[in-house]
């Protein structure tokens, strides 16, 4: 499910965090107990080496990756992408995980996504996949009525932009419109094929799978070639290899800049802790309370919120995510702004990465 989010518009120090927990109990919510262990997420922290792991062994850690960021990268994605699977053969095993994120471009005028769309090719220990995303211009979560009237071309644009990407890698993927969505099905019901990213009008990814490691090596290479820039932005995610096989892969880019994702098992009052190791390179977040709106507001629709505490550089700020707006969304940052006692502006995540 694709979010409605809101952020803080200034950074808060962290006692202000644990302000803002006291806040939302005295407002009759159930916020998270600041000594109680919860799960706080890692990502895009920078790092030098593969040791560079070590620094958050005090804390249970899972879901461990490695990026590789190649920004402005030139060169024919067919043998990046083939160099990528010949290491990761010699060191696959059954939690082992790699796949290569690259742009490609939509062609015409696009009045509901934007005409950068990305895939992703993959390998695992059975099967290889590739994956296909598009970005809309705006999020329409399921419940939102305020953009209704313009669902006819949100959804012929999006059957035509999963059909360029269908045709172009010849998958055998029916495309069709269903109950005013996008709906995608395979016509090799013996292989898994996955949509996600869902909102108001249909998908916004599919995944499909073969067994043959090999399958989207040529295709993928099809697809990349519509994105026309001189450079692209290149994203490579290893999961599950030894920190010998993670040497062995990084040789592949050695300009690349190289980051971590993870998530740990910590206490709220441990999040300064980690934030002194990450710094101003990496991001953390980690939920603080997660209610259904109606409690707050009886009369209105009941939208799921998750609110979270995050960190850009070495500052915090709150977050809060809803499945659907419950009020209209001029009115949005003002209910936030009462409920959290700061002010709060409308972010939408990208798609990408």
């Amino acid at each position: 499910m694709r979010e409605q989010r809101w952020e803080s518009q200034n950074s808060l120090s962290f006692d202000e965090v644990l302000t803002t927990i006291t806040r939302l109990e005295r407002q009759g919510l159930r916020p998270v107990d600041p000594e109680k262990e919860g799960i706080c997420y890692v990502e895009e922290w920078q790092v030098s080496s593969p040791e560079s792991i070590q620094a958050l062994e005090p804390w249970p850690i899972e879901d461990v990756t490695m990026l590789h960021i190649l920004d402005d990268w030139q060169g024919d994605f067919f043998l990046l992408a083939g160099r990528y699977h010949t290491v990761f053969q010699q060191y696959q095993s059954v939690s082992t995980y790699c796949s290569i994120s690259h742009p490609w471009q939509l062609s015409g005028h696009l009045a509901t996504l934007l005409p950068q769309a990305m895939f992703w090719i993959g390998f695992r220990h059975t099967h290889s996949f590739i994956r296909i995303r598009l970005h809309t211009s705006e999020v329409i979560a399921a419940g939102d009525t305020w953009i209704n009237h313009q669902a006819s071309i949100w959804i012929d644009e999006r059957l035509q932009a999963f059909q360029t990407a269908v045709d172009l890698l010849e998958l055998p993927i029916e495309i069709e419109c269903k109950n005013n969505k996008v709906t995608l099905r395979s016509t090799q019901e013996e292989v898994p094929f996955f949509c996600s990213w869902a909102d108001a009008f249909g998908p916004c990814q599919f995944e499909f799978n073969s067994s043959d490691p090999f399958a989207f090596l040529v295709p993928a290479s099809g697809l990349a070639s519509t994105y026309q820039q001189p450079t692209s932005p290149i994203r490579v995610y290893l999961t599950g290899f030894t920190q010998k096989a993670l040497y062995d892969l990084q040789a592949l880019a050695p300009k690349s800049r190289f980051a971590y994702r993870c998530s740990g098992h910590i206490c709220l009052t441990e999040l300064p802790d980690i934030l002194e190791i990450v710094g101003e390179s990496g991001r953390l977040y980690t939920t603080i309370c997660e209610f259904h709106t109606q409690v707050l507001l009886p009369q209105h629709k009941n939208a799921a919120a998750v609110i979270g505490v995050m960190t850009t550089g070495n500052q915090y700020q709150l977050e809060v995510r809803l499945n659907m707006m419950p009020l209209p969304k001029s009115e949005m940052d003002s209910w936030l702004e009462e409920l959290l006692g700061v002010p709060m502006h409308y972010a939408p995540l990208s798609a990408f990465p």
